[in-house]
C-alpha cells in the first residue's frame, strides 16, 4: 500500500500555473527527492499533500490514519523568545517528554531538551526542528529545503542523520532538496519538477535524462560519483511499479 498517491493535480494561484497534471507517490521506507529550478513548485507541491493548500484540479490519497511530519524551508519564530527545547517540540501537544527525549536520541541532540531557543546553532536548530517533526511517530517525512543555511559539512552531516533516522524508524522520507550530490547520494527515487513532471526515476536513469540534463547542464551527471551503485541496481527494478494504485 502506498502511503501518498498523487494524481494529476494543478495548483493555480490567480492567473500563474504552479503546477500541472502532476503525479507521484510514496512507499513505505523509500526516500524520493523533488528536484527542480526556482520557481518550479516543488514548496506548493509539498504544501498540497499536507493539506495546506487545495488542488484545483486532481486528487491526493493518503493512506488511512497516515501520521506526517514536516520540516518546513522557513519556519516564522522569535528564537530569542525564553522558551527551551522541550517546550518548543511539544508547542502542539506533541507526545511527553520522553517522547521528545526519544526524538532528540534519534537525531544525536538528547542533551538540548533544557536549552534555549536563543543559545542553539544553526545546526543544531535543525536538528530539533527534525526531533519535532518526529515526536509523533510519524510514517512519512516531508523535507523542505531543510538543510538550508547549512554550510556544507553541516548540510552534508545532516542529510546522513536523514537517512540513518530512516533506518532506525522505517519511515520514508519525501524531501525538496537543490543539492544534486546529496539527491544522488541518498535517494531511492528522484522527481524532476518544472510545474509539470519532467522525469522520474532511479538518480542513474534521472540523472542521464535529457529533460534532467537540459535544466541542470550535463555537468551534474557527475554528482553520480557519490552513488553507490550497488543501492541504485537494488531500487532500479522496483520504478516501473513505483507508481501503481493505492490498494
Amino acid at each position: 500500500m502506498k502511503l501518498i498517491a498523487v494524481d494529476n493535480i494543478s495548483v493555480r494561484y490567480g492567473h500563474h500555473l504552479a503546477l500541472k497534471n502532476v503525479s507521484l507517490c510514496v512507499s513505505p521506507g523509500e526516500i524520493v527527492t523533488i528536484v527542480g529550478p526556482n520557481g518550479s513548485g516543488k514548496t506548493s507541491l509539498l504544501r498540497a499533500i499536507i493539506g495546506a493548500i487545495r488542488p484545483d484540479t486532481g486528487t491526493i490519497t493518503r493512506k488511512p490514519g497516515l501520521v506526517i511530519g514536516h520540516v518546513p524551508q522557513r519556519l516564522h519564530i522569535d528564537r530569542t523568545l525564553p522558551m527551551t527545547v522541550e517546550r518548543f517540540i511539544r508547542l502542539t501537544d506533541r507526545g511527553s517528554r520522553g517522547d521528545c527525549v526519544s526524538a532528540l536520541r534519534r537525531v544525536s541532540a538528547p542533551n538540548l531538551l533544557t536549552r534555549q531557543l536563543s543559545q542553539l546553532s544553526g545546526g543544531q536548530f535543525q536538528r530539533v526542528l527534525l526531533a519535532r517533526a518526529l515526536a509523533n511517530q510519524p510514517d512519512i517525512l516531508l523535507l523542505d529545503e531543510a538543510a538550508q543555511g547549512l554550510d556544507q559539512p553541516g548540510s552534508a552531516t545532516f542529510y546522513q542523520l536523514i537517512d540513518r533516522v530512516r533506518l532506525d524508524t522505517g519511515c520514508a522520507i519525501l524531501m525538496v532538496s537543490h543539492e544534486l550530490h546529496v539527491v544522488m547520494s541518498a535517494s531511492d527515487r528522484v522527481v524532476c519538477l518544472n510545474t509539470h513532471v519532467c522525469c522520474e526515476g532511479t538518480p542513474a536513469r534521472v540523472a542521464s535524462a535529457p529533460e534532467y540534463r537540459a535544466l541542470f547542464g550535463s555537468h551534474t551527471k557527475g554528482a553520480l560519483a557519490l552513488y553507490r551503485h550497488d543501492h541504485d541496481h537494488l531500487h532500479d527494478h522496483q520504478d516501473d511499479e513505483s507508481c501503481s494504485t493505492i490498494s
